[in-house]
């Protein structure tokens, strides 16, 4: 693959025991683990201990209480009695939640020693391992007498779905030590597949991609580059009609073109993100330039004409999938939860195989304004879609009943499609180890917050520092050196693309020297113990105009905080609605300790019987100042409408 100089991540013999979700063989900037970096307070600590102390467990429980987890025990008591008929419980991919649950457990022991955790996770291993097949085979919903062959179904099944995320959670398990237990049921059902479906086996794909990109890791993490060859045959498979035909058209599965022809991600959106990020995982590791290229050109194209300005992806209900460009209507998007987590898992990738600091750009977006969007305060409910626009507002969810997957206004404790919780819970569990890289020369900071890093680059040297920040709040972040450097390192900071007027400062002993910063500022010394960078990174409330032909918020415009992207409630409104609000976009926001102030004023008109014709007159009433909070943390305070995108009053655009 060619890149800016690729250089090898670590040398054969040497892999990391404590790797990370992506641990690519070569690439331009290294990843670091969980053992080398800590979060250690604020923001994204504080969500992080959320995860740890709430969020798993409610998926554990949830699972357990609706029969999920019980498949797995009904299935290995069946073998001794095959033809004796049991319920299964769920739709028939279920099982893919027990195994996201399984990775973020295997993260989160990963980070530190929970024995309560570790009890939890072994238990559930072994529930897990007793329902695979002699011939590694695992699947609690397919292949026993009462229910349908073995990949009967490739179109909707999720089979290959299910074992993928099983394959993510051994990949987790292998690198953090927690589970050699699973990680020989991964071995197993890695040579089935192999047997099943590589070179001498069936040329077959599955509806849902994420196969690709959990054996192209498994292949990385136990050395195995068979399993990274399985991957590329399943990327090349794709778009060669190998599915069958169905209503919404073989786009819908990505099996329309072939990934190497592919000019933008299109179809359904989490398919299409989790067949890119393995597409670049298999590129990365044979060397592949045009695969990888491809890929390149789907997210840059996806970026600027399909994605929300939260960084959702996915504007149709009906298909959970990408519209056509600029197609992105508020009120309509889907922006699901795990479209969000997809694309930051393919951001990451290209992030790690060029260094741009435009993929961190997105990450920081998504995971701000997206994944964090999901999780009630409270972490004991979550939203599966994030739309920008909700015009009613909707009743409570019942807490103890399980929920339409895209119908509650306000977020729910479970869902009968709950693919969106358990993927909160892994990628929380994980979240920092998209805070930092290294390379030969030095560390890359590319995500802001509190937390400490702790690395030795290749020829030794040691590199310890300390990140503070009440990011994203506040964009003051100080990195202070914890250890001297026997040798000039690089210190590279990404500054974000929404910010103007950014500094950096360096606080020497010897000195101050200040210089602004573009897209990434490299500050290059033999650095001291105490030494300080400080990056002041300006995140005062402003206007975001839309592109003009998004039709669909033309003539409007949204507020950013910093990287935070934020939204009008009717709690806030003494209408109680966000129907009739114009801005004036003349007087400029102001800045709030967590959100912002808008003018506002209040726009309506009589009833008609019919709304077309002339202009009727309509009575305006000033509100004033309105706050705007984080778009993140709407509904938290009961039921309400919301929007991000603000109709400009007449004369103020």
């Amino acid at each position: 693959m060619t890149t800016t100089s690729p250089r090898p991540t670590t040398l054969a013999g040497d892999r990391r025991r404590f790797a990370g979700p992506v641990d690519p063989r070569t690439s331009t900037l290294t990843p670091l683990d969980a053992t080398q970096v800590r979060l250690t307070g604020g923001f994204w600590a504080e969500k992080q201990q959320l995860n740890s102390d709430v969020v798993l467990r409610h998926c554990e429980d949830w699972m357990e209480r609706i029969g999920w987890i019980r498949n797995f025990d009904l299935a290995a008591a069946g073998r001794d009695q095959p033809d004796e008929e049991w319920p299964h419980s769920g739709i028939e991919f279920v099982d893919s939640e027990v195994y996201k649950l399984l990775e973020g457990m295997a993260w989160e022991l990963g980070r530190q020693h929970d024995p309560d955790l570790q009890r939890r996770y072994d238990d559930l291993v072994e529930r897990v391992s007793g329902a695979q097949d002699d011939d590694g085979y695992l699947h609690t919903s397919f292949g026993r007498p009462w229910q349908r062959a073995r990949w009967s179904d490739l179109e909707w099944g999720h089979e290959l779905y299910s074992m993928g995320h099983l394959l993510q959670a051994v990949v987790a398990a292998e690198r953090t030590g927690t589970g050699p237990r699973l990680v020989e049921v991964g071995r197993r059902l890695a040579e089935h597949l192999w047997r099943e479906f590589g070179p001498e086996g069936r040329v077959a794909i599955c509806g849902h991609p994420e196969i690709e990109v959990a054996l192209a890791e498994l292949g990385r993490a136990l050395d195995e580059p068979r399993w990274v060859e399985l991957a590329r045959l399943f990327v090349d498979r794709r778009g060669r009609g190998l599915l069958a035909e169905i209503e919404y058209g073989a786009e819908y599965f990505q099996d329309d073109r072939p990934v190497r022809e592919a000019d933008v991600l299109r179809g359904h959106a989490v398919r299409a993100l989790y067949l890119a990020a393995g597409a670049l995982d298999v590129a990365v590791e044979t060397r592949d330039d045009e695969l990888a290229d491809a890929v390149r050109r789907q997210w840059e194209a996806t970026v600027a004409h399909r994605t929300y300005v939260t960084g959702g992806m996915g504007s149709h209900h009906q298909d959970e999938a990408f519209g056509a460009d600029h197609e992105l209507p508020p009120d309509r998007a889907y922006s699901e939860t795990c479209a969000g987590i997809a694309s930051t898992m393919l951001s990451w990738r290209l992030l790690l195989a060029d260094g741009d600091a435009r993929y961190a750009d997105l990450i920081e977006r998504t995971l701000l304004n997206v994944v964090l969007a999901s999780p009630r305060e409270d972490g004991h409910a979550f939203f599966y879609t994030n739309t920008l626009h909700q015009r009613t507002e909707g009743t409570v969810p019942d807490e103890l009943e399980v929920n339409a997957r895209a119908l509650s206004s306000l977020r729910a404790p479970w869902f009968e499609v709950s693919c969106c919780p358990t993927n909160v819970a892994r990628t929380l569990a994980s979240v920092e180890q998209y805070f930092a890289t290294r390379t030969d020369d030095g560390v890359q900071l590319h995500q802001y917050g509190s937390y400490d890093v702790d690395v030795e680059l290749p020829d030794g040297t040691p590199v310890a520092l300390s990140v503070a920040s009440g990011y994203p709040f506040d964009g003051r972040v100080e990195v202070t050196w914890r250890e001297a450097t026997d040798r000039e390192v690089e210190l590279t900071l990404r500054v974000p693309s929404w910010t103007e007027g950014a500094a950096v400062t360096l606080i020497a002993p010897d000195g101050e020297v200040s210089r602004h910063a573009t897209s990434t500022v490299v500050v290059r010394r033999a650095f001291a113990a105490g030494d300080v960078v400080v990056l002041d990174l300006p995140t005062r409330a402003s206007w975001v105009h839309p592109d003009p032909r998004i039709d669909a918020v033309r003539g409007q415009v949204a507020v950013q905080r910093g990287p935070l992207v934020l939204a009008l409630e009717s709690v806030d409104l003494p209408s109680g609605s966000v129907a009739d609000v114009l801005v004036d976009t003349r007087v400029a926001p102001v800045t709030t300790p967590t959100g912002a102030r808008v003018a506002l004023t209040r726009s309506w008109t009589r009833p008609t019987p019919w709304p077309y014709g002339q202009p009727v007159a309509a009575t305006v009433e000033q509100l004033g100042r309105v706050d705007l909070v984080p778009y993140a943390s709407w509904g938290n305070r009961g039921p309400s409408t919301m929007r991000v995108w603000l109709p400009v009053g007449e004369g103020r655009g």
